[in-house]
């Protein structure tokens, strides 16, 4: 909100400006006239740039412009320094310093919901907190032209002068207290649990929390004391200093514990407000001892108006904090996605028996939706049990060591985005591209794996059931259903592209899943606890901890996916989206029992080829967006240039050119 006209630039309304700072009734209308005296530094004139002579920020030109006016007239400089005498004498700083920035809660999402409130509700300027009138006065774009200020104009700011003092000791004094409430603060962080059993015993040898607060309480004597310049207050500073260096290093070392035993977004929030405070006292510090603070107090102005932005922004703290996790979850799922690459002849020829498998459960998975679907079930038991039909197929699929070719890409992204980390030379990009060349081909192999068994199994089931019954066991009126559903004349695109993104997202829970796993230890747990080895026994128990910790992803993934695909869209219609799955095996298990139902003469209608069309429009999109979404979310995890990825595509793009069958099957030279 602008308390001046926009297009306001005459020397008359500073004029105004300054003659409404004389008699200003109570706390209130000082904060709102301080208010208007930045909105006026900050608006640049109409039909004027936002920078003023050599680049100059509009804001510093005004900000000469006030100067060079209060100096030349003493009665309103006078009545300017009394609202800022004034403003000091009732203002609380001390929360300022050792709050603003940082959150309230310890949980990442009570942080979030504060934020929500922040944006949500609006503040008042009736308060004694400058903590909470700073947003009031100033805003994140404030921190350019703050820092653009110069030392001949930070001399003429005078800065101890516009409270009211000679000396800095009354601010000293203040930041001091500050750098006593971060310090207990970074003492109470240190000394919970969650962070202190994840750090190393080396980098807590010499106790430097114990310590902390005490050589606080030292430095806040000696400078109080008298000289800053004295033996004692540079000793006590140096050893304070030190132990800020060690705490930083223990809290570091929480990041090797992560990394090894798993992600917690909320120790990652913990330890990022941590390392936040240790910063801020030692910002603190830079100002107190400083024998000429100028230029250090506005480097803190500047950060404090930097963490405006950070402050309110809800997006950028879930990005920062859960960027740990994504890449964990992406590392995690790029172990299990290099079982889904095939590089040679002999790896390819097994990717084709093992989606055969796929295929083969997959067949028995499709009619018994439609056994499922003849109960005339309501529809959300319908799509439960449909939901829990696919799930126990999948892991079926697993223990069988099968393979279905749909879940490839979420998991074979994160592992080639693994590989993105060192791409500065070519030959590390060509390398990345033959990982995208087989991974293609393995997809292929997955796909025609899966249905060269799925279809002929559904259509031996169908003739069956017209030699043993009279009559097949997918009727004409399911069969007719199908050839309107899987129709490409129809959403089947829409819908192919949503189960894509379903696929994407039960390969997320399968990361969470193992990363939650190894975070709480349960292999371990499951290996020793006293009464899982009592009733399993020592050998029965190594072996379950063992299975489990290898195959907890697998039936994350397998489980997650299954309830997707069968609960989802009975969610979406109860609130009124009619959305639908589309899996490319399924699918195409379902147009075979059609075929079965309705016999060859099926063959000569166009609504059967478009459902082909339908098929394989479905199985390019079940792929490409479930791996454009794992890839992009890994490539984001890792860090990967816009250089780098155009480097990437141009190498692919010389590939098909001239090596156009390696991305179907395996060359004679790759064995």
């Amino acid at each position: 909100m602008s308390w001046l006209r926009r297009d306001s630039s005459s020397p008359w309304d500073l004029t105004a400006l300054l003659n409404a700072a004389d008699g200003l009734a109570g706390r209130t209308q000082r904060h709102l006239w301080l208010a208007r005296l930045l909105e006026w530094l900050r608006h640049a004139p109409r039909g004027r740039k936002a920078t003023g002579a050599n680049g100059t920020p509009s804001p510093l030109v005004r900000l000469r412009h006030l100067l060079n006016v209060l100096e030349k007239n003493p009665d309103a400089h006078a009545r300017v320094q009394r609202v800022f005498v004034d403003f000091w004498a009732d203002i609380q700083s001390t929360g300022l310093l050792s709050d603003f920035g940082f959150g309230p809660r310890t949980a990442l999402y009570s942080e979030v919901w504060e934020r929500v409130r922040l944006r949500l509700l609006p503040a008042t300027p009736d308060t004694r907190e400058l903590a909470e009138l700073f947003p009031l006065l100033f805003r994140p774009e404030d921190a350019s032209w703050i820092g653009a200020i110069d030392a001949p104009m930070l001399q003429r700011l005078g800065l101890p002068a516009w409270r009211g003092v000679e000396g800095a000791d009354p601010w000293r004094a203040e930041m001091m207290e500050a750098v006593t409430y971060l310090a207990s603060a970074v003492c109470a962080a240190g000394f919970s649990g969650p962070l202190r059993k994840r750090m190393t015993g080396r980098a807590l040898a010499n106790e430097p929390f114990h310590h902390l607060g005490p050589a606080v309480e030292h430095l806040r004597a000696a400078v109080q004391a008298g000289d800053l310049c004295s033996p004692a207050v540079r000793v006590e500073a140096n050893g304070l200093r030190a132990l800020l260096d060690e705490c930083r290093a223990a809290v570091d070392s929480i990041g090797d514990h992560l990394e090894e035993f798993g992600i917690s977004v909320d120790i990652v929030y913990e330890m990022d407000q941590l390392q936040a405070r240790l910063r801020r006292i030692e910002q603190l510090l830079d100002c107190v001892l400083a024998a000429a603070p100028a230029p250090e107090l506005l480097q803190l102005v500047c950060s404090l108006v930097q963490t405006l932005e950070q402050r309110r922004g809800i997006r950028s703290l879930l990005v920062r904090h859960y960027a740990l996790l994504s890449r964990k979850v992406a590392e995690r799922s790029a172990e299990t996605g290099e079982h889904y690459i095939a590089r040679t002849r002999a790896e390819y020829r097994g990717m084709l028996a093992r989606a055969a498998t796929g295929g083969a459960v997959l067949s028995a998975t499709t009619l018994l939706k439609f056994g499922i679907l003849a109960l005339g079930l309501t529809a959300f038991w319908g799509g439960f049990w449909a939901g829990v039909n696919y799930a126990l197929s999948f892991l079926l699929v697993m223990l069988l060591h099968g393979t279905v070719a749909t879940k490839q890409p979420a998991m074979t992204a994160p592992a080639m985005a693994q590989r993105l980390g060192n791409l500065k030379s070519d030959a590390a990009v060509e390398a990345f591209v033959d990982d995208v060349v087989h991974l293609l081909r393995s997809q292929a192999a997955g796909i025609f794996g899966n249905l060269a068994l799925c279809a002929p199994l559904v259509l031996a089931a169908q003739w069956a059931g017209w030699q043993l019954l009279g009559r097949p066991l997918v009727g004409p009126g399911e069969a007719e259903h199908v050839l309107h559903t899987l129709t490409l004349l129809g959403p089947t695109a829409f819908y192919a592209a949503f189960t894509g993104v379903l696929l994407f997202a039960s390969s997320l829970i399968a990361g969470w899943a193992e990363n939650w796993f190894v975070f709480h230890r349960l292999d371990s747990a499951i290996a020793w606890n006293p009464r899982i080895v009592a009733r399993l026994g020592h050998t029965r128990a190594q072996r379950w901890s063992n299975w489990w910790r290898y195959n907890i992803s697998g039936v994350a993934a397998n489980v997650s996916l299954g309830m997707l695909l069968g609960v989802v869209p009975v969610v979406t219609a109860f609130v009124g989206l009619p959305l639908e799955v589309r899996h490319v095996t399924l699918s195409t298990g379902q147009l075979a029992a059609a075929a079965g139902a309705l016999g060859w003469e099926l063959l000569h209608e166009a609504a059967f080829w478009w459902c082909m069309a339908g098929i394989v429009v479905t199985g390019l999109l079940n792929i490409g967006v479930s791996f454009w979404l794992a890839f992009k979310l890994a490539a984001r995890a890792r860090g990967v240039r816009r250089a780098d990825r155009l480097r990437i595509r141009a190498a692919l793009a010389r590939r098909l050119r001239t090596r156009l069958p390696s991305f179907l099957w395996p060359t004679a030279r790759e064995g």
